[in-house]
């Protein structure tokens, strides 16, 4: 199985890891290797139809900056030249228009590749179309990762409870925010846990895409269009963030045995973002980075879910969890 990964940042080298920590199990599975035979960021590219290996490409890319020698004209160029089976497509996330990795993803699945994506921007705005795009060209296209890393949701929804109607889906999708409002259970002020949470890598430079909700609101859109079936983009979901969450709000919730935590809710006719109340005690009233999750069926009840929303290993796993159904449907 020849692949192509897009996009060669936290995720992509993550991945190139898994994939060499895996590599053994994957050929004694399948019988042969599955192989990189090329990659590219945003400035250069690898090219092998041999074979690349996984770690000199992560080594390359921490000791130049470049995941190769050759300078990178468009992903489009790539793809072109080179035999592949699957695109693993990790680029940036582009919330205004989806960026490169929308005309990466869109050029694959035209072409009759299968793709996996854990970039929200293409999900969130341009979801029903590539769906279309794949069905069409009898694709398949996954993103498991997409919606809480590591945190098993999309194909537990879409696959294992198959047989329930689900009814809603509520949870913490944003580790940054939880943390910030963890630390200010505290009592810190939200400008110190910002800043905390900046110093500790969990927070970017610019935390705009987290802490106004734009993040969370991308996985209630993936969530709402795969699992229940709805035609929705970002732009159809009330957001709201939490930096007008204050000390004085965590304080009166905590005197009421209660948390602020930002919920992502979803079903058939809500689509939200927002600090909610939440007791203590409650599984979403949960401290830290973790993702967590409750979806609400009618047979099996509630089912609640956690693990980890970001990290390059982590969501590598996802991504991982993703190839592996794909090799499996393609070849047995």
């Amino acid at each position: 199985m020849r692949l192509v990964i897009s996009g060669f940042g936290t995720v992509g080298q993550g991945f190139s890891e898994v994939l060499d920590i895996r590599k053994e199990l994957l050929k004694e599975r399948y019988g042969s290797d599955v192989k990189i035979v090329a990659a590219f960021d945003s400035k250069s590219y690898a090219m092998g139809s041999n074979g690349l290996d996984p770690l000199r490409l992560v080594a390359a890319k921490k000791e130049t900056g470049k995941v190769g020698k050759n300078v990178l004209k468009s992903g489009i160029d790539v793809l072109n030249s080179v035999e592949y089976d699957i695109l693993i497509e990790v680029s940036p996330t582009n919330i205004d228009n989806g960026g490169e990795g929308l005309k990466n993803i869109t050029h694959a699945l035209e072409h009759g590749k299968d793709v996996i994506t854990v970039n929200k921007g293409p999900l969130a705005l341009k979801f029903s179309e590539l769906k279309k795009i794949a069905k069409k060209n009898k694709s398949q296209f996954r993103f498991e990762g997409s919606v809480g890393g590591a945190m098993p949701i999309i194909n537990l929804c879409s696959e294992n409870l198959v047989g329930e109607r689900i009814r809603s889906i509520r949870g913490i999708f944003n580790g940054t925010c939880n943390f910030i409002l963890s630390r200010m259970d505290s009592g810190l002020p939200f400008e110190q846990a910002l800043k905390e949470a900046q110093q500790m890598g969990y927070a970017e430079t610019d935390p705009t895409y987290d802490i106004e909700g734009i993040d969370t609101a991308c996985k209630v859109v993936i969530l709402a269009n795969s699992v229940f079936s709805r035609k929705v983009t970002i732009r159809d979901v009330k957001i709201t963030g939490i930096t007008e969450v204050n000390e004085e709000a965590v304080a009166l919730a905590s005197d009421n045995n209660m948390v602020i935590r930002l919920i992502g809710e979803v079903s058939e006719d809500r689509l939200e973002v927002s600090p909610r109340l939440i007791p203590k005690g409650h599984p979403l009233g949960i401290s830290g980075t973790l993702n967590k999750a409750q979806i609400i069926t009618d047979l099996a009840g509630p089912i609640t879910i956690s693990g980890r929303g970001a990290g390059r290993i982590e969501t590598a796993s996802a991504i991982l969890s993703d190839l592996i159904a794909i090799i499996d449907s393609r070849r047995f």
